[in-house]
Formats: structure tokens, sequence, C-alpha cells
């Protein structure tokens, strides 16, 4: 019997944690150890078993966003840290390590985002709403990791000191040239011409985010020192004095690492810097969760240190600096999540209550891998010349710090 296997299955999957799950036949069993809060689950149609015994990973998400598997009190953040506790201690059923071994194998054929296709994947998820992202993100629209130098920032002053953090790193002076590869909304790009006096080119593939930051320029009267192009970062023309790219790098797909940092190299003036803010793995290479694939981030990867090490090695660029943020996201995360909850009513006026599911499930399933995972977000800076940085980190911690995003954090 398919619920009986289904049982099976998630004891062997689920060992810590406390689950009570209600079946669709009404009868209840109890998962894990027994240890920490009760989470109550429950599958309200038999169709989610086979999709659960098949493909968990997937079907865990859709489950939720179709009101198939229902949690008492929408506890999605207990039950997924006790999915995400256990998934990371590896235990799964022999034919859950097959599916997982052909995903990884896939990777270069799934990632091969060659500029087609990233433009369809972005358009995919930053072309949604504008008024979406109004709901959850800071008023300057960071769509990254904050940078939190004390637990209590709020989000506005974490997103304002991770703007400075990356400003500090480049090493601007007045009148530089500067590349935003994958800009966004515009917000670093705005930042540092307005802050350190540079002149900024931002390339986006989202039509809606090149709208949206070129009519911030316009406002903020800066469109003579920050231009934005609706532009793959392939195709774009050099040289620059600073490269500097945010939460764009996941984008890039496998394949095309290589071609990437080769660019950055050819982009960047003899003594230029650049630095690339990613997310990545605290662990070897991986395949990325079907869910997210499939309805948040198609073509979307996160790489292991060891994958993107090559990379700039084969572009014979110096490695200067390897920066780990471990719980900074996390910290973001649940800052998104919880302003997105309390505006959901909103969210389902745009799009529909299976949209907002949807959206709850991926902040929330972020955050966990974040918080109980081996995720975290790495910061490479590199540079064409060995002694382009200075000797020690000590400038970075030198009170440098642009007086005005100072202010912006109060």
């Amino acid at each position: 019997m398919l619920q009986n296997l289904l049982v099976r299955n998630l004891r062997v999957l689920l060992r810590e944690g406390n689950i009570r799950l209600h079946l669709p036949d009404q009868s209840i069993v109890f998962l894990g150890d027994g240890n920490g809060r009760l989470v109550s689950v429950r599958l309200t149609h038999p169709r989610i078993i086979s999709r659960l015994i098949l493909n968990p990973e997937l079907a865990l998400g859709e489950g939720y966003m179709n009101a198939e598997i229902v949690i008492d009190d929408d506890d999605l953040h207990g039950l997924l840290e006790i999915v995400v506790r256990n998934f990371k201690a590896g235990r799964p059923v022999w034919w859950m390590r097959a599916v997982n071994m052909i995903r990884v194998l896939r990777r270069r054929i799934d990632q091969n985002n060659f500029a087609s296709a990233a433009k369809r994947n972005v358009a995919h998820h930053y072309d949604l709403s504008g008024a979406l992202y109004e709901l959850f993100l800071d008023r300057d629209r960071q769509y990254s990791c904050a940078y939190f130098k004390h637990p209590g920032d709020t989000l506005e002053q974490a997103q304002t000191h991770k703007k400075a953090h990356i400003a500090s790193k480049l090493l601007l002076e007045p009148g530089m040239r500067v590349l935003d590869i994958g800009c966004g909304w515009g917000g670093m790009a705005l930042s540092l011409a307005r802050d350190y006096g540079v002149d900024v080119l931002g390339v986006t593939l989202s039509q809606e985010q090149h709208r949206v930051a070129t009519t911030r320029a316009d406002k903020e009267g800066l469109s003579d020192r920050v231009k934005f192009q609706l532009c793959d970062y392939r195709h774009v023309s050099g040289p620059f004095d600073r490269i500097v790219s945010v939460g764009m790098f996941e984008h890039v797909g496998l394949p095309h690492y290589d071609t990437f940092f080769q660019t950055v190299k050819n982009l960047l003036s003899h003594d230029g810097i650049a630095l690339i803010h990613t997310i990545g793995r605290s662990a070897p290479p991986d395949a990325t969760n079907p869910w997210i694939s499939r309805y948040i981030f198609p073509g979307g990867y996160v790489p292991a240190m060891s994958e993107v090490l090559p990379a700039i090695e084969n572009a014979n660029l110096w490695l200067d600096d390897v920066e780990c943020l471990r719980l900074h996201y996390a910290m973001t995360l649940r800052h998104w999540f919880d302003r997105f909850q309390a505006n959901s009513e909103q969210a389902a006026e745009i799009y529909d209550d299976r949209f907002v599911r949807m959206w709850r499930f991926y902040l929330v399933a972020c955050e966990q891998t974040f918080r109980f995972g081996r995720q975290a977000v790495f910061q490479f800076q590199i540079s064409r010349r060995l002694d382009a940085v200075p000797l020690t980190r000590d400038y970075l911690y030198g009170g440098s710090q642009s007086p005005r995003l100072s202010q912006a954090a109060e």
C-alpha cells in the first residue's frame, strides 16, 4: 500500500524532530525522535502520497502550494527546520539517491544559460509585478543578503551596511568607471555614484528592473553619472576600473563560469578590482532543489566554492580575498518573510492565494537552509594585479565608510 510505503520512507528520512502526520485515511503517525516542539501536518488528498514517495523535495513545496499539505497554525518554519536538519544528515532512501545523482549529472544541461535562456529565466522571477517586491524589500529594493553588524539592525540598516562593506572592498575613488553586473532595481549603482562620486553602468536582463532603475536615476538627478542597459554581461564593452556583481552569479550557470570570469578579466582595467557576491554551498557540489528550479529560479544554481575557484584560476585572476557571510542571509530572509506575511492580503490581490503560499514556502525554505543547512554567501574580491589591494584588511574596518551611507543607516 502506497501509504505504508510513504510512512516507511519518512521514518528513514525524518529521524530527528517531532511531527504528527495526519494521513488521508484519518490515521495518525508520529515521525522523528519526539524532541522539540510538535509540528502537526495533514495530508488532505490521497494523490499527494505517490508524489511524496517519488520526489519528496518537489512534492513538499507543491503540496503546500496546493493545500494538499496543511500545517496546523501554519507552522512552516517548524516543519522546514525539521526537514532541512534531517536532509542535511543525508539519509535518503535508495531511489532518492539515484534521482539526485541524475540531477547532479544533468547540471550542465539544465544550467546552460546561453543569452536567450538567461533572459527567459530572469523574466520568470524578476519581471513579476514591482508592487510585489515593494511588499517585503527595503526602501532601496536590495534583493540580496544584507550585512548585519548587530542582530538588532533593521533591514534598511543592514542593507546600507552591505553596500558600504562592498564599496570598501572596491576601494573606490571619485571619477572611476564602475560596471554593475546584474544591477537589479539600481540601488547599488545609485548608491555608489551618489556617495562615492563614481560613474556606473548597470546591466540587467529584466525589463522591469531596467525600467525602474532608469526612472530612479532620472528622479535622483543621477542620470549623467549612472546608466542602465538591458544587456547581457557578455555583450558589454570595457574597460572599467571596478566591477561589482551582487546576487547575479547564481544565474550564470555552471557551464559558463569560465566565460564569466574571463569576461570580468577582459573588462577590468590593468589595476582594476572586482567584487563578486554570491550565494554558495559550504559543502561539495550538488544539484538545485527541484521545487526552487521549477517555481522560483529556473536555471539557477548555488555553487560550491570548489566550483568557482577553478574558473577564477583559469582566467588568470588574483583571488585577493574571500569572505563567508553565514547567518546574514537567514536574518535577511526572516525580515523579508515577516514583511511579506504582514502584507499577504495585498500579495493575494496582486496574484492569488496559491502564489502567496508559493512565496511563503520559498522564503521560509531558503531561511531554514541558510540557518540549518550548508548554504552561505561568498564575497570574492579579485584583480588582475598582485598588488591591486592593500596588504592587510585594515582598510575595511578603519572608519572609511561614507558619511552619507552612515547617515542613511540611522
